[in-house]
């Protein structure tokens, strides 16, 4: 299930960088707002590192170039979301796809007990956003059965260490 639309950040003037930005964000929904109305897939950056896991962009970087992909969206996730509200406990995800071996990462993280995941560094609009609740990461597997477009099966998910 995706989330509602959320409501934009109250920030005025705009802000300059990440750590300003960060420091203005109040939940996870602030972050949705922004990954929805300001980050952008790179699709040249997909194309150089598909089927490989690229070395990633710092969140500071990720947020100036206002583009990335799969790995620098779940690192710029995680980090953005441990800053906002450290009970989040967010953490890159990995789906490993057999037989293909291309997988996908994604972050998830916990609201009030609930887990959600955001997906914002993917070519694959079925799948992209922020969705939850879920009961656990067997659920959120059931969802890429069902959604991600990239067949082969999901031989597992996992949180990276």
């Amino acid at each position: 299930m995706k989330l509602a639309p959320v409501e934009p950040p109250r920030i005025s003037p705009p802000v300059k960088s990440y750590s300003e930005a960060v420091s203005k964000w109040k939940s996870y929904q602030d972050l949705v707002w922004w990954m929805e109305k300001g980050f952008s897939f790179d699709a040249e950056r997909f194309k150089k590192y598909q089927g490989t896991l690229p070395p990633p962009r710092t969140p500071q970087e990720t947020f100036r170039l206002k583009s990335g992909i799969y790995y620098d969206a779940a690192v710029f996730a995680k980090e953005t979301l441990n800053r906002i509200k450290p009970t989040y406990q967010a953490k890159i995800t990995i789906l490993v796809i057999r037989p293909y071996g291309e997988n996908h990462y994604f972050c998830a993280f916990q609201d009030a007990g609930k887990l959600f995941i955001m997906d914002y560094g993917t070519p694959y609009k079925e799948t992209t956003g922020t969705y939850g609740p879920y009961k656990s990461l067997a659920e959120v597997k059931g969802f890429y059965e069902n959604y991600f477009p990239v067949k082969g099966r999901i031989e597992a998910i996992s949180y990276l260490p």
